[in-house]
């Protein structure tokens, strides 16, 4: 059963300098193509079974127009959900306004998530974002009079010549606007961004590391439970959406370059914007074997707090953990832990997450 639905809204008013996700700017007529090229795209696959979640990410969705986003939910009301639907919809500060907010209500969002990033003009400037705290104050204040309360922040850290102290101000404002879910994400240099065209730099590993560190004890200490890697909630308020992507379950992905896991098939759709607004889709299907199957449960598992439950996984997959991988040496380094019947990372190894799952795969896959 397919329960879960992203799309992608590829538009942006500026690009940021260190983003890789698929996109472009936005151009009036290039987005009315793309809404109709969506529609179709959703018509022809989607299967009316009923969505637990939907995801409208990019990009930044809120740089369509009120008009646009209209048509956007129009094809929306085309997915089979209801007032139980997670509904989640992203937004930058410099491009949703109060009325656009009044609409995302009135369709029945009711999560939002906001790409702050950081505080820091210089930072700010830096990545090419517009940044006025005042109006980010206003805009949060707004959803919560509105009843929009299921809020995310996202921050960014690791900036080149960023101090411990610059992120203690970041954390100290994004705890003021008492959100209930908290993203925080280490920067990274990816190819084809600005920061790589231009050689920029990132903190060193020790100071990255003491302001992780940072971030999950302050965050803890004000109640927000660090239950997956970069993720901070308060209780209840876990993005069920991403939860799919965690728990390995299958899921649509519709929109230029996205990505669908379905019927055992690991499916991406071009990247080429003007080939998604032609229909020609170009999908890149990876067929997913048991044993790729268990070893995604695995690594998207490990990056819980809860980790993966043994019992569950042999249910699933009519198999034990013990028997379908080799794990016992990571067990003797003390890199994965069994407890309370589940198998999890324990979180002062979290920091090398990524080592241990190239660990993990380089002895699972020989």
């Amino acid at each position: 059963m397919v329960c879960s639905t992203y799309i992608h809204i590829p538009f942006c008013k500026k690009i940021c300098s260190y983003c890789d996700f698929c996109k472009v700017f936005y151009n009036k007529k290039i987005v009315n193509k793309y809404l109709k090229a969506l529609e179709k795209e959703i018509i022809s696959t989607y299967e009316n079974e009923y969505q637990k979640t939907i995801y409208i990410g990019g990009g930044t969705p809120s740089s369509l127009s009120q008009e646009e986003l209209k048509i956007l939910f129009n094809i929306i009301d085309k997915l089979n959900k209801d007032k139980n639907t997670e509904i989640t919809f992203e937004c930058n500060f410099d491009s949703i306004t109060k009325e656009k907010l009044d609409l995302l209500k009135s369709k029945n969002v009711n999560r939002i998530s906001f790409g702050l990033e950081t505080t820091n003009k210089t930072i700010s400037d830096k990545i090419n974002r517009d940044l006025d705290l005042s109006y980010v104050k206003s805009i949060i204040n707004y959803c919560k009079k509105i009843g929009l309360t299921n809020i995310n922040i996202d921050l960014m850290y690791g900036f080149k010549n960023t101090t411990l102290e610059d992120l203690k101000k970041d954390i100290e404002f994004i705890l003021e606007l008492e959100v209930p879910h908290i993203s925080t994400y280490s920067l990274e240099i990816h190819e084809n961004t600005r920061f790589y065209i231009e050689k920029e730099n990132r903190i060193d590993e020790d100071l990255d590391r003491k302001m992780y560190d940072y971030i999950h004890t302050v965050l803890e200490k004000n109640n927000y439970n660090h239950y997956e890697i970069s993720n901070f909630c308060k209780k209840g308020y876990e993005s069920k959406h991403n939860n799919c992507y965690w728990k390995n379950e299958f899921y649509y992905g519709f929109g230029v370059g996205a990505s669908s896991y379905l019927n055992n098939k690991r499916i991406t759709n071009s990247r080429s914007i003007t080939a998604y607004l032609n229909n020609e889709i170009s999908k890149e299907i990876d067929e997913v074997t048991k044993k790729d199957k268990m070893i995604y449960e695995l690594i998207l598992g490990l990056r819980l707090k809860d980790g993966v439950s043994i019992k569950e996984f042999e249910e699933k997959y009519n198999i034990s953990i013990y028997e379908a991988f080799k794990i016992d040496e990571l067990i003797n380094k003390k890199l994965i832990i069994i407890e309370n019947n589940r198998v999890k990372v324990p979180f002062d190894k979290w920091y090398i997450l990524n080592s241990i799952l190239i660990e993990f795969l380089e002895v699972n896959y020989e």
